[in-house]
């Protein structure tokens, strides 16, 4: 099922088995995934394997890599964002920065069986709009893709324990993440986005070790390392082209750097991918 606009407005559900599974790792500029998975779902990411079982959510940005290697159901709903801008719209729905744009995270959840019923009146709801074409489709499937992310965000929060968070203590952690993922290409001081938040770096690494077992600079290295992992494993681009897009003027400060976190300089990285 497949909603577009006259703005080019985005948005598809779908239901996976292992015909179609092509449609977890399909790429829309500025799009983004959540993935139901309804039994045991297989992918890798970025490099990475995963196993889900059944009734868990994950969520994708674009920049994710991904690969099926197992699925036999699941489900999917794919927009982009001239159908909803997660950053612009973060009032409604709260999920920057915690499901989307998370930096170097990999956001995902366990519908838990008191909640599994809500989802599943949802997804049929949501089913049944994408069948309506009228004047007010639009409207409807904004509404029903709100209330999802909604739902995910508060089981989110309950399974990382952020309701014990203070809100505006969690706001700037969020906020820290999405300017991390927005700019770590050429910002890799934690000092740059203390002056972006308005906050000492202190107040902020304070802030990290309260709800994060990273602090705010391997928030960044992890999000940079992740980059340039990306590049090395899925691009022809050579290993100065990389540094370079990166943020690192030469290719030196840029081996030292990668195998500081890797354990291996970015030419062996690249020959065991």
């Amino acid at each position: 099922m497949l909603y577009t606009g006259q703005l080019n407005e985005f948005i598809r559900l779908a239901e996976i088995d292992a015909s179609n599974s092509d449609l977890l790792k399909e790429k829309i500029t500025d799009g983004l995934s959540v993935i139901w998975s309804l039994d045991e779902l297989k992918i890798n990411v970025d490099g990475s394997e995963h196993l889900f079982p059944a009734n868990s959510v994950l969520f994708l940005t674009e920049y994710h890599k991904v690969a099926v290697l197992k699925v036999t159901s699941a489900r999917l709903i794919h927009f982009n964002r001239a159908f909803y801008c997660i950053a612009d719209h973060d009032s409604e729905v709260g999920c920057k920065g915690i499901l989307f744009f998370g930096a170097s995270q990999f956001p995902k959840i366990a519908i838990p069986d008191e909640e599994l019923e809500k989802f599943e009146i949802l997804w049929k709801m949501f089913a049944i709009e994408m069948e309506s074409k009228d004047d007010l489709q639009n409207d409807m499937l904004l509404m029903m893709l709100k209330r999802l992310l909604i739902l995910c965000t508060r089981v989110y929060k309950e399974q990382t324990e952020l309701t014990t968070f203070d809100k505006k203590q969690l706001d700037i952690v969020r906020e820290y993440n999405y300017l991390v993922e927005s700019n770590f290409k050429t910002k890799h001081q934690v000092a740059d986005y203390a002056e972006m938040l308005n906050k000492s770096p202190k107040t902020l690494s304070n802030l990290f070790k309260k709800y994060n077992e990273k602090s705010p600079l391997q928030v960044i290295q992890n999000r940079t390392i992740l980059e340039a992992r990306r590049l090395l494993r899925y691009s022809d681009k050579s290993i100065k082209e990389i540094a370079y897009e990166i943020g690192y003027e030469d290719i030196q400060s840029f081996s030292r750097f990668f195998k500081k976190i890797e354990g291996v300089s970015p030419s062996d990285f690249k020959k065991t991918v």
